[in-house]
């Protein structure tokens, strides 16, 4: 099976058409890690998909989260970045360079002061620093 078929597969699990367009904002997200922004998608599919709009863009990732097939990371101040791996992890933002790092999180080692009455639904773990080349590079 093809890596464009297991993408149409996956998408039509979460009950997703798979148009196009919509394998193509899938297919990258998967294959770059680097929770990228719409705009950046964007621009790295236009070349390919010229009629590509950005309300394409916009519109396919907010079903894709809407159906959990990717996530929003909001690390940053009004940018909102995406992230195809949907399991609970954590997310660190080098200040220097500004990369996005993921790493494991278990979800039942967080400590949380919220009472059993509280149901969770979701959990992000952010933190910002320096990156170990960030910091060699200053060294």
């Amino acid at each position: 099976m093809s890596d464009l078929t297991k993408l149409k597969s996956h998408l039509e699990q979460k009950g997703i058409k798979p148009s196009f367009i919509r394998l193509k904002i899938y297919e990258y997200l998967v294959n770059n890690r680097t929770h990228p922004t719409a705009d950046e998608i964007y621009n790295s599919l236009l070349l390919e998909i010229p009629t590509l709009s950005k309300t394409s863009v916009y519109n396919t990732l907010s079903l894709f989260v809407e159906k959990g097939l990717a996530q929003i990371i909001t690390i940053e101040e009004n940018i909102a970045r995406f992230d195809a791996d949907t399991t609970v992890h954590g997310h660190f933002q080098c200040k220097t360079c500004g990369k996005i790092y993921d790493f494991s999180v278990k979800p039942d080692s967080i400590q949380s002061s919220l009472s059993s009455e509280f149901i969770v639904d979701e959990i992000y773990v952010y933190y910002k620093g320096t990156c170990p080349y960030c910091k060699n590079k200053n060294n």
